[in-house]
């Protein structure tokens, strides 16, 4: 699945693009432990289903390499902190807020996500 959020004709000026909530996929389109990228009000974004009703939004942008790949990345744990690890260089982030693992000056951007009528919406 790959999701495109179409919005017409967006302003020359990324400043002008709509910000908020978003709808982008049927949670049943995200398979579960899979990323997938998603365009969004002009981002790249990755989407992650962990659980039944449990998604997170991150940068599709590895902050480490600036390649845009972060949903091919490897999810996992750090005791109940779901994680994604680059598939580059396998820097480790925490799902929840960005937070790099192994160094600290780097962090992922996360976006706000929620479900509303069997959709997911999420936030930029």
């Amino acid at each position: 699945m790959t999701a495109t959020l179409e919005l017409g004709a967006l302003a020359a000026d990324t400043a002008e693009i709509a910000t908020g909530w978003h709808r982008v996929c049927a949670v049943a389109e995200l398979e579960l432990a899979w990323g997938e990228a998603a365009l969004i009000a002009g981002r790249q974004v990755a989407l992650f289903r962990t659980g039944p009703s449990e998604v997170f939004a991150v940068a599709h942008r590895d902050p480490a390499t600036g390649a845009h790949v972060m949903a091919r990345g490897i999810l996992g744990s750090r005791g109940t902190r779901p994680t994604i690890a680059s598939p580059l260089h396998k820097e480790v982030y925490d799902l929840e807020t960005g937070e790099c693992f192994g160094t600290a000056a780097v962090r992922l951007e996360t976006f706000r996500t929620r479900i509303s009528d069997g959709f997911i919406e999420v936030e930029v």
